[in-house]
């Protein structure tokens, strides 16, 4: 995401590698660009995809996604692996 764009829309996943991702963290505007910020802060990888957050936005916090978004949450997933140089489990 550049800079100079502040977000519209965030929405935070958490990822064990046991259990479907959950829905951590979602905003916008304001609540939003804290969102970025505190990833940016913490070295976790972003990835802009506005129809992807408009729909992860809907699950309720600390819910797993529906099985509908898996493949295209796997495959942010394995863009934030790839960007940390790490391997899945």
């Amino acid at each position: 995401m550049k800079d100079a764009d502040p977000p519209l829309l965030a929405v935070a996943l958490e990822y064990d590698g046991s259990q479907a991702p959950r829905v951590t963290a979602k905003g916008r505007h304001a609540l939003a660009e804290r969102i970025v910020e505190l990833a940016r802060r913490h070295d976790i990888p972003l990835q802009e995809n506005e129809a992807l957050a408009e729909l992860l936005a809907r699950v309720d916090l600390g819910e797993e996604i529906p099985e509908n978004l898996y493949l295209a949450v796997a495959q942010v997933i394995a863009f934030a692996y790839h960007l940390s140089g790490k391997t899945p489990g």
